[in-house]
């Protein structure tokens, strides 16, 4: 099978102790290994990054190699128009994941530009999150192998 990749954009290296109030004291490598236990057997590229431009390098990498992405654009998701248009010429499900409900938080966070482009959007399950979008983006990859 081809591999999932899951892309964390900025800030979110500091999950753990960045206002535990909004995002949890889980850690970002507690959610990677929780996101690979979600998909037993299934090659899962998990990276980090606060460059913009290297979240789109990935993006474009996983283009026509990668069965899905899973992506947690964090601040760039208001912002980065640039992520959008790598997103759009990916050739499989995308799963947009944001921890905090969005839609409750302040105007500006309110809007993501991403999701114009994806497949499914998870909010506001916190780290946990991130299984459930790794579990929706094999069935998404699944129900596209039996089209």
């Amino acid at each position: 099978m081809k591999p999932i990749v899951i892309l964390n954009g900025p800030n979110l290296n500091r999950l753990g102790m960045r206002e535990p109030e909004i995002y949890g004291t889980t850690t970002l490598a507690e959610i990677e290994a929780m996101a690979r236990a979600a998909a037993p057997g299934v090659p899962v590229e998990f990276r980090q990054s606060n460059s913009e431009s290297q979240l789109i390098d990935w993006i474009h990498d996983a283009t026509g190699r990668a069965a899905g992405i899973v992506i947690n654009p964090a601040a760039y998701s208001f912002t980065s128009i640039a992520i959008l248009d790598a997103l759009k010429m990916f050739d499989g499900p995308i799963v947009e994941l944001h921890i905090s409900n969005i839609h409750r938080r302040e105007p500006m966070y309110q809007r993501s530009l991403m999701s114009a482009t994806a497949s499914a959007v998870i909010v506001g399950l916190g780290a946990r999150g991130y299984p459930h979008a790794v579990r929706a983006l094999l069935e998404l990859v699944g129900d596209r192998g039996r089209s």
